[in-house]
């Protein structure tokens, strides 16, 4: 599931896209649609309730409850694949090492990110309204954000989940709110930071590891450019 992706100043948008659009797996409502479900829907569908699960799960310790949640999302989204795709060019003059040391930070950030966001988006349900091939084993899965206990119901924020299949193996690899596709928000991101800062993808791991530790200490989450 993946799930967007939000560095410095001005990322805040990004940033709260990209975690939404994953975080809100953990707190979809079933949907009974009157046709038969693709494959790929079914897999945000039912794979959704096991987030919801785990995220209301009140009597495990919150670093058990973390660990689960961590699981979870990196078996329902390609982390390593949208990593490297965040990091755009920059990937083909990176060393080994310092690719696997961006893909780490990157999966510890966005996790952190992940959870710093769960109370927002508490009681909202995600109901699942229909699925587009862009391609045999790619498709558009797409959703409607609801809050139930809203006084007035506005219309519905759409939330898209582009989703891989492989053998019956199904994974997300993107997502999108109100038409803005997260991983290429990321990248743009990305891309902005290493370019003002000589191309460091050093550079730009230290500063993730950084958000990541102040995400985690409840600390604000963008720092100053």
């Amino acid at each position: 599931m993946t799930a967007s992706l939000p560095i410095y100043s001005g990322a805040t948008r990004a940033r709260a896209l990209f975690a939404a659009a994953f975080l809100i797996l953990g707190a979809i409502a079933f949907a009974f649609p009157a046709r038969a479900e693709t494959g790929a829907e079914n897999f945000v569908r039912m794979n959704v309730q096991r987030g919801l699960t785990i995220l209301n799960n009140h009597n495990l310790p919150d670093a058990q409850r973390r660990a689960q949640f961590r699981d979870f999302l990196t078996s329902l989204t390609d982390i390593r694949r949208i990593a490297l795709f965040t990091l755009g060019s920059a990937r083909r003059t990176a060393t080994p090492q310092e690719t696997e040391q961006f893909v780490n930070a990157f999966r510890e950030y966005a996790v952190a990110v992940y959870e710093s966001r769960l109370s927002a988006y508490s009681g909202q349900t995600l109901k699942v309204t229909g699925a587009t091939e862009r391609q045999p084993g790619d498709d558009i899965i797409t959703t409607v954000l609801v809050d139930p206990h809203a006084t007035n119901q506005g219309e519905p924020i759409e939330v898209d989940f582009r989703v891989e299949s492989d053998n019956g193996h199904y994974v997300v690899i993107d997502a999108s709110i109100a038409g803005v596709w997260l991983a290429l928000e990321e990248r743009d991101q990305f891309t902005a930071f290493l370019q003002e800062n000589h191309d460091s993808v050093a550079a730009l791991v230290s500063h993730l590891d950084g958000l990541t530790r102040r995400l985690r200490s409840g600390g604000p989450s963008t720092p100053a450019r």
